[in-house]
């Protein structure tokens, strides 16, 4: 035999040989390199096949091609082997056992400041109280002069205020503006009619925004919930007794509740309401809203009469609430979409 024809067919040989041990792609790559690559073996051995006597090429060329097309045809179908085999691998992993129960989907939860807001609205809609909402973006003059506090009123200083078209339009600082126009939308609906203005109870949940710096217990945007009550006869006993049932309903009834002075320029006079409870901080007094008696300046630029009527007001921050009744230290966790925060009350 030739020499070239053991050369050939040994190669031909190993190399088959050695394919059908190979289980994995890359070791296949590293074959097909080895063999058929432009340095391989077989690949050599053509070249080779240059210096032979010219009656032998003819021979060894056509065993060389032979052996190429072999060797080429067995990695073909060793490629579809081996893609074969991964797929039933993965056909195997992703196999699904229609027997068994499925996987139930995650389920989101309502935000902190949500199930505040809907645990003190349906506090006061079961005292009869309406809620109602309104506009973000207010007119001065519901956010500021309706409610006692004119233009030039050093009680401006307390709110830092976002401007949308100065001094006309701003981002409303509080819900207190809805005060003033349900009690003027009422009071013009009974003149239309030739009927006394109608008592008024509401709840006014919202947004509010204050251009102020951002702490631990501030932030430029935040809740708030506006009560008001207005009717013949009405006292600061009511305004404490309707406070009192609303901190037992929120925080238990071990709570202890305490009213002191202080001043806003809608209420005359003016307090805040303080809790204090041992599940709460240990037991310490805690602010948690500011009320008072609607000021007569306020009922009469509403429409109302302040010699028939009078009436009282409350407003509070739900996340302030939140915060004492779920241990929350800092505001800004509300809205940093932190999900590891929100997570936590989840349903």
């Amino acid at each position: 035999m030739h020499d070239w024809r053991r050369t050939v067919d040994g190669l031909r040989e190993q190399g088959l040989r050695e394919l059908s041990a190979i289980s994995d792609p890359q070791a296949l790559e590293r074959w097909r390199v080895g063999y058929l690559g432009r340095r391989g073996a077989l690949t050599d051995a053509l070249r080779g096949l240059s210096r032979l006597p010219a009656e032998e090429r003819p021979a060894a060329g056509q065993a060389a091609n032979d052996a190429k097309r072999a060797l080429e045809a067995a990695l073909a179908e060793r490629e579809g082997a081996l893609r074969e085999q991964a797929l039933s691998r993965d056909l195997e992993e992703e196999r699904l056992d229609v027997t068994m129960p499925g996987r139930p989907p995650a389920r989101g939860g309502l935000h902190p400041t949500t199930l505040i807001l809907r645990q003190i609205t349906a506090f006061f809609g079961g005292l009869g109280y309406q809620v109602v909402e309104g506009p973000e973006v207010e007119l001065e003059k519901y956010n500021f002069e309706m409610l006692n506090i004119p233009r030039d009123h050093p009680a401006r200083d307390m709110f830092d205020t976002m401007y949308v078209r100065p001094p006309e339009v701003v981002l409303r600082t509080h819900t207190s503006p809805m005060q003033a126009r349900v009690m003027e939308a009422r009071s013009e609906e009974a003149r239309a009619q030739h009927l006394p203005a109608p008592p008024v109870r509401v709840v006014v949940p919202g947004r509010c925004y204050r251009y102020e710096a951002q702490d631990a217990t501030h932030e430029w945007m935040f809740y708030q919930v506006e009560g008001l009550a207005v009717d013949v006869g009405l006292t600061m006993a009511d305004l404490k007794g309707t406070l009192a049932a609303f901190a037992r309903h929120m925080f238990g009834s071990d709570v202890k509740t305490r009213f002191r002075c202080d001043y806003f320029p809608f209420v005359e006079p003016g307090v805040d309401f303080s809790i204090s409870t041992p599940s709460v901080r240990g037991g310490a007094w805690l602010e948690i809203l500011g009320a008072g008696m609607v000021h007569p300046r306020v009922l009469r630029m509403a429409g109302y009469d302040p010699d028939a009527y009078n009436g009282f007001a409350f407003g509070m921050g739900p996340e302030r609430i939140a915060m004492l009744k779920y241990g929350i230290s800092d505001i800004r966790g509300f809205y940093s979409n932190d999900l590891r925060f929100l997570e936590q009350f989840a349903s």
